[in-house]
């Protein structure tokens, strides 16, 4: 069986001594940095100090914000959340197409092709606001840099991409904790970018203005990530040893069954899948989309250092989610693991609506522990009802389901957040908690149409 390089000793003929081949040594630490994960570790890196620059900026221009109607904090918790929200519209509207386009290149041999092109409106959109503070351009150059970045594909062909790379590198059985693992190096690299990017944001010169130090850093590492995904990154793909039809979350029993019945159970529960991943993530969208100017306004009033920290205490869920399927999955199933993931996000959230000082927000980001567990635990269900040619396209259409989505839950959230605002500012979070509860509905679904255990065939005694 074909294995990586590894450093093995070299036996020198005629000495009783043994040293390691530096040849193999350098190939280990070429392979290694082939490899997806390095894209992965890079892109969040950038992005987690992209993320709090966009959110301090934002707070910084709404200073000068003004409502006829409303009072000057209102009126600047009011210009964010109308910012963010087209914002997020139109990174959310945009990369539909160019992802399915990317999506049937990479299920034709261009595996590569949803990982570069993505990254490379990255790199553009985290130039873009780099301009805007160093030239002190309007904010609404923002707008046309989610453009250019969701034409590119955005997050809706990158992860996909990613997600498929891993899952045609792994095997069936471990694709579940293979997933986790690229969520992991995802959360453990936006831990350490949220940490330094409140300090990174502060730094400036005379020259210069607040978070142009943070944002070169961002678009340095967001340059070197495209670098690498052109010049290093290798896709590798194991063999199947099993046939396609195989890979069912349904298992047959036996030849006599007939072809048509696996078929139909597995569409319903691709369907089932689909509908508990889009409720998800519109509640934890939605809920996680106000949570910033939730933070910047009174009582929390947060600084830049502090939202650094918000934003690693939610990376820390990446590691904690981690550690929870490597713990669980020995002893639950994976639509358990979906419903434990659902439940802490569903009361963390629900605590979040009654937070009114720092150290409760942290508390109730503790309930969340294992809330990362449900989107890597579906994605790896439905990559096992596809055939590798066609894992690409499920995975991005999944991804444009969810896209879909936000054009309706982000306007929604941000409408019901500005009208309860001084009424009850938690009350998103309630209703993103509600969502959730839903949202594991199908999951029961699934779980009671699984087969309580294998059926074994008989075998005649002598």
């Amino acid at each position: 069986m074909n294995r990586s390089p590894r450093c093995v000793p070299v036996v020198l003929v005629g000495r009783s001594q043994t040293k390691h081949c530096p040849v193999s040594s350098c190939l280990c630490r070429l392979h290694a940095a082939r490899r997806i994960e390095s894209v992965v570790v890079l892109e969040q890196l950038g992005s987690s100090l992209f993320d709090t620059a966009l959110q301090m900026v934002v707070k910084d221009r709404s200073d000068n914000a003004t409502y006829t109607d409303l009072s000057q904090k209102d009126s600047q918790q009011k210009f964010m959340t109308d910012f963010f929200m087209i914002y997020y519209l139109i990174i959310g509207l945009t990369p539909i197409l160019p992802a399915v386009i990317l999506a049937r290149l990479g299920d034709r041999g261009w595996r590569r092709a949803p990982i570069m092109v993505p990254l490379s409106g990255y790199l553009l959109s985290r130039l873009a606001l780099l301009l805007v503070v160093l030239f002190e351009l309007p904010l609404e150059v923002m707008y046309g840099a989610g453009v250019v970045f969701g034409l590119s594909g955005g997050f809706c062909a990158y992860w996909p991409g990613v997600m498929t790379l891993a899952s045609l590198g792994s095997t069936a059985e471990d694709r579940s904790k293979v997933l986790m693992r690229m969520e992991l190096l995802y959360g453990a690299a936006g831990l350490v970018g949220s940490l330094v990017s409140g300090h990174l944001f502060l730094l400036y010169s005379s020259s210069t203005q607040h978070g142009s130090i943070l944002l070169s850093v961002s678009t340095l590492l967001h340059l070197l990530c495209l670098l690498h995904s052109i010049i290093l990154l290798q896709v590798r793909q194991l063999p199947n040893p099993e046939s396609e039809d195989a890979c069912q979350l349904l298992p047959q029993t036996s030849a006599q069954v007939p072809v048509e019945a696996p078929v139909e159970r597995n569409m319903v529960n691709v369907a089932l899948l689909f509908v508990a991943a889009v409720l998800y993530v519109s509640a934890v969208g939605g809920g996680v989309e106000i949570l910033g100017p939730f933070v910047l306004k009174e009582p929390l009033s947060w600084t830049a250092t502090q939202v650094g920290y918000g934003n690693a205490a939610g990376c820390t869920i990446f590691l904690t989610s981690f550690v929870g399927v490597m713990v669980f999955r020995r002893c639950v199933s994976d639509t358990t693991l979906i419903l434990i993931g659902m439940l802490s996000f569903a009361s963390g959230i629900y605590f979040m609506s009654f937070v009114t000082a720092t150290y409760m927000f942290y508390l109730a980001r503790s309930l969340n522990l294992f809330a990362l567990i449900p989107m890597p635990t579906i994605r790896s269900l439905l990559s096992q009802q596809v055939s590798a040619s066609s894992c690409g396209t499920t995975l991005t259409s999944l991804q444009l389901a969810l896209k879909f989505a936000s054009l309706a839950y982000i306007p929604a959230f941000t409408k019901i957040y500005q009208r309860t605002l001084n009424w009850f500012p938690g009350f998103v979070f309630t209703l993103s908690s509600i969502i959730t509860v839903l949202a594991m509905i199908p999951v029961c679904v699934i779980r009671c149409r699984s087969p309580k255990s294998q059926q074994y065939v008989t075998i005649q005694g002598d």
